[in-house]
């Protein structure tokens, strides 16, 4: 009975340790959904998404830090990252609304992107 007890907390735990930084953290999967569809046709030269969409990825990295962030991840790291993504996608914003270049843009896209990994590298212990 003990050893059966014991199996169903391992596979109890390793479910728990075995979820994704998106399964427990939903704001930030929103997040990187909006970005994966802006980010990846910039780096073919293609602005339309990200400018269609820049509002909306604004929204969400607000969200980031807005609704429930799961414990493990309210480190000090990762939640002056999570400030620097929301300051930085305000930017982005900004310099859409001005009609800022392209390159302008995609620059301020590539910021986001990398700071993004860099949330995502702090939750999982990796470098991304």
């Amino acid at each position: 009975m003990k050893s059966l007890l014991f199996l169903f907390v391992l596979l109890a735990t390793a479910n728990v340790q075995s979820q994704t930084v998106f399964e427990k953290w939903p704001s930030i999967k929103a997040f990187h959904e909006v970005l994966s569809a802006t980010f990846h046709s910039s780096e073919k030269g293609d602005l339309k998404p990200i400018k269609a969409r820049y509002e909306e990825l604004a929204l969400k990295a607000e969200n980031v830090l807005k609704m429930e962030i799961p414990l493990e991840y309210q480190t000090k790291e990762i939640l002056a990252s999570a400030e620097k993504l929301q300051i930085k996608t305000k930017s982005l914003q900004k310099k859409i609304v001005t009609k800022a270049d392209d390159a302008t843009i995609i620059a301020q896209l590539n910021e986001i992107h990398d700071t993004f990994h860099e949330i995502v590298g702090l939750c999982t212990g990796e470098k991304h």
